[in-house]
């Protein structure tokens, strides 16, 4: 995700959330994405406390993780509370989840009369090996889902979307068109 300039806000800046610095405009150095206008909350009906944090400074804190570029832009990574900390290195969940997109569409079955079948785009790099990002997709699944509701059929493709909301009639064409993994 990217953004630039809004003449609606006073500041928009990625700073270290301990010091308060501006980041480098670099691309590397992660920081907190922060911003104050007059387009702002003034804070939380009847709760105050909250407000406080996330007003500390006089910026409002996004709790939205970014690196600034050479030329501004600022690309977020990250919330900061989904960051993983692994040996003191902090690891986006964002860079390592290999599914950009996703969608279930219910696929005809004989016995059961419709399974449940994930059509899914993998972002650039993950792709490599279909069948094995199937069957670690659907472990996952088994692990974390009822057995019933997880798909049983993996399709990767793009998701149609010409107007920002996905077809599942087309999706579920295509799924019954597929008779195992694709």
């Amino acid at each position: 995700m990217q953004s630039q300039y809004n003449l609606m806000m006073e500041g928009v800046d990625v700073k270290d959330p301990k010091t308060m610095e501006s980041v480098a405009f670099y691309g590397k150095s992660m920081g907190e994405i922060i911003f104050r206008g007059n387009t702002l909350m003034l804070g939380y009906l009847e709760n105050s406390k909250p407000a406080h944090e996330v007003f500390k400074g006089g910026w409002y804190r996004t709790g939205d993780l970014a690196v600034r570029h050479p030329d501004g832009y600022i690309q977020m990574k990250d919330r900061a509370r989904d960051i993983i900390i692994c040996g003191g290195e902090v690891i986006s969940t964002l860079e390592v989840e290999a599914v950009l997109e996703a969608a279930v569409v219910g696929k005809y079955d004989e016995v059961f009369g419709e399974t449940p079948c994930a059509i899914l785009k993998l972002k650039e790099g993950f792709g490599g090996g279909v069948e094995a990002s199937s069957r670690e997709i659907i472990e996952f699944c088994e692990g974390t889902l009822p057995g019933f509701t997880v798909p049983k059929v993996m399709i990767f493709g793009d998701l149609p979307n010409p107007t920002g909301k996905i077809q599942k009639f087309v999706l579920r064409e295509k799924a019954n068109l597929v008779g195992g993994q694709e």
